[in-house]
């Protein structure tokens, strides 16, 4: 539900303050005398376009910008074991165009010595809270001694919400919010005995011609560029996609990498089931925030066909190893770059999709949702703790001198 147009005014505010200015001018490096390095750390589990927009929100507050990533056993001690391995998610982060630098095993607490150790001035983290196994704000002390800074935590995405599709299996999950099996997911992962947190809950995601123009290079093919196209769903951007536009990038010396992103009507003809997990909007965003990619074509036709091919004058057009489906007439969707011989089979040496994501998630089901429902308890005590505080501090207000 759009709140009479105020969500794209907000992202302009998030960029004004950013760097205290409109349009935020004051950032460019120019008008600095030093490089400003700045640090995030997470988890980075089941990375999506929300961990992308949280670095790209960091990235515009200052020069440099080095992510920590947290170890398998140190997830597992705070919060529960992770979907993916430490491996694969330092090696999603790498792929994050606004990461300059990552920390592997960065401490699950971020502290002073952190942030000296790696000559940062400053850490940054969304507007939620993280907490400790022992219920501990995991920033307390860079917060205390104002090294501290906050970016907005980006409305419908989260972990939870997208573990809930997964495990929906209903076709329409990413347009029908008020199903009531959904419900009954988001109440069993997001929802602790004492109601809901606002961090770990689930809401709608908005997308607006604002947000993707943040996300997007902007950056037209130059001549001696080589342009390649790949096409496809790129459904839950994972790592197995990560490989293979790492790969197609290393096909040419100086690559523009376009990819065409299928609707969703499209991608569930073909793959059916409850494909795609995330829709068209999201799809755009996380396939903008890798690296190796300079621009998407947004519901991009099945058939790589002659217009497609002369309209960006396309060099090269790549496909992983995963399975070509016929079009709708049966026929094959490569069939005219074939022709023209600019068709590449790549090989990326992984074999990782969708599919598999989805079947680590419903092997693992009951342990994730205990581990929200533990998650969202210590997130509701830290609450009820503020609102206590907060009350005290009124009522102490309007207590009369004597």
């Amino acid at each position: 539900m759009i709140k009479n147009g105020h969500h794209a005014a907000e992202e302009q505010r998030e960029e004004d303050s950013v760097c205290g200015t409109p349009g935020g001018s004051a950032c460019s490096p120019e008008k600095r005398k030093r490089v400003v390095r700045l640090w995030c750390d997470g988890c980075y589990d089941m990375v999506h376009y929300g961990h992308s927009n949280q670095l790209r929100q960091a990235k515009a507050m200052g020069d440099y910008l080095i992510v920590g990533v947290h170890t398998d056993a140190e997830i597992s001690k705070h919060k529960g074991p992770p979907v993916f391995t430490q491996e694969e998610r330092y090696k999603m982060v790498r792929a994050i165009k606004w990461v300059d630098e990552i920390v592997e095993g960065a401490p699950y607490v971020t502290t002073l010595e952190t942030l000296d150790k790696y000559n940062c001035d400053s850490c940054v983290h969304g507007d939620d809270i993280t907490l400790t196994v022992d219920g501990k704000d995991t920033y307390a002390e860079v917060k205390r001694l104002g090294r501290y800074r906050e970016c907005r935590r980006t409305q419908g995405v989260s972990t939870t919400d997208l573990v809930g599709r997964m495990l929906l299996m209903t076709k329409t999950h990413h347009s029908n919010m008020d199903n009531p099996d959904y419900q009954q997911h988001t109440d069993n992962f997001g929802k602790g005995p004492k109601g809901h947190s606002p961090w770990t809950g689930v809401s709608q995601f908005l997308q607006t011609s604002q947000k993707i123009i943040q996300f997007a290079s902007g950056k037209e093919p130059q001549p001696g560029d080589t342009i390649i196209y790949v096409a496809g769903a790129f459904d839950l951007f994972h790592i197995g996609h990560v490989d293979f536009l790492e790969m197609v990038y290393k096909q040419a010396e100086r690559p523009y990498v376009i990819v065409g992103l299928h609707f969703d009507q499209e991608v569930n003809r073909y793959k059916g089931k409850n494909y795609p997990i995330m829709n068209i909007h999201e799809r755009t965003l996380s396939v903008l925030a890798c690296r190796y990619v300079s621009e998407v074509v947004i519901g991009a036709p099945y058939a790589v066909g002659k217009d497609l091919l002369d309209h960006f004058r396309v060099d090269l057009v790549c496909h992983g190893k995963t399975e070509v489906f016929p079009d709708k007439d049966t026929s094959d969707p490569y069939a005219e770059p074939k022709k023209r011989g600019v068709f590449r089979a790549v090989d990326s040496a992984n074999n990782l999709t969708t599919d598999d994501i989805v079947q680590r998630i419903i092997a693992n089901r009951l342990q994730f949702e205990a581990r929200n429902q533990k998650k969202e308890a210590k997130e509701m005590a830290v609450i009820e703790a503020m609102n206590r505080k907060e009350l005290d501090q009124s009522e102490g207000a309007a207590q009369p001198a004597h």
